[in-house]
């Protein structure tokens, strides 16, 4: 039997997902450049403590990655992205920081979010006030040590959302905002990826916020699928800070 070549390899994929992209050339969705840090445009005070979506009039969605596990996949993950022309965040965990330094340059340089996924990514709801002050400021000073800032956004761990308690120590700690998601890949499960491909594009739609992970090569195999039916739908694949904005 021949090499299967890249391209045949997405096109079983793409079946396996039960996906159908239309043919031809698509015309892909205009992205803004990389924004740093200083020129952001602040996320608006009215919005709720906890957010789980953005926007539904705009045709934007925000692919959220929890920092953990291989660095190699994390580097994939954010090539792959960068080649459509997608900017994600990245919910890094402090110990996986400790461990790879690089990658939160690796991560801004790309234009990408970065954000808090607490220190050691532990239940962070079952903790006393103290623990939990911990884990949050443990991992908002290595990113302001690796960036220069806390970053935007904060994630609980353990958990889409976070107990009134974890909320009020994320603002303590500079986070207006807990970021939490409507589209959950399920990926960490390692169900596959075409699974993964087939979960996120039956949920998602304008304003989507996608929990997906680093360290796992199903997300990896399913990333270039999802980003093509993306583009293919007319929704952009910004940052969590674009799709605030």
């Amino acid at each position: 039997m021949g090499r299967v070549t890249a391209t045949e390899r997405r096109a079983v994929l793409l079946a396996t997902a039960g996906l159908a992209l239309a043919a031809g050339c698509a015309t892909r969705n205009a992205v803004a450049p990389p924004v740093h840090a200083s020129s952001r445009a602040p996320v608006p005070p009215a919005l709720p403590a906890q957010l789980a979506h953005g926007p539904r009039d705009r045709p934007r969605v925000a692919l959220t990655f929890h920092g953990g596990g291989d660095p190699a996949t994390a580097r994939a993950l954010l090539t792959e992205a960068e080649k459509h022309g997608a900017r994600v965040t990245v919910l890094a965990v402090g110990t996986w920081l400790d461990a790879h330094p690089d990658l939160a340059r690796r991560i801004r340089d790309g234009g990408h979010d970065l954000g808090n996924h607490t220190l050691r990514h532990l239940d962070i709801n079952a903790m006393s006030e103290a623990e939990a002050r911990a884990e949050i400021a443990g991992c908002a000073e290595r990113l302001k040590r690796l960036t220069g800032s806390v970053g935007s956004w904060f994630r609980p761990s353990r958990t889409p959302t976070a107990s009134p308690l974890v909320t009020r120590l994320a603002q303590e700690a500079g986070y207006p905002h807990v970021l939490s998601y409507d589209v959950d890949s399920l990926d960490f499960t390692s169900p596959g990826a075409a699974a993964v491909a087939r979960k996120v594009l039956a949920e998602i739609r304008e304003g989507s916020v996608v929990s997906l992970h680093f360290g796992y090569d199903d997300t990896v195999a399913a990333l270039p699928v999802v980003l093509e039916e993306l583009d293919r739908r007319g929704l952009a694949a910004v940052t969590t800070t674009e799709l605030f904005s």
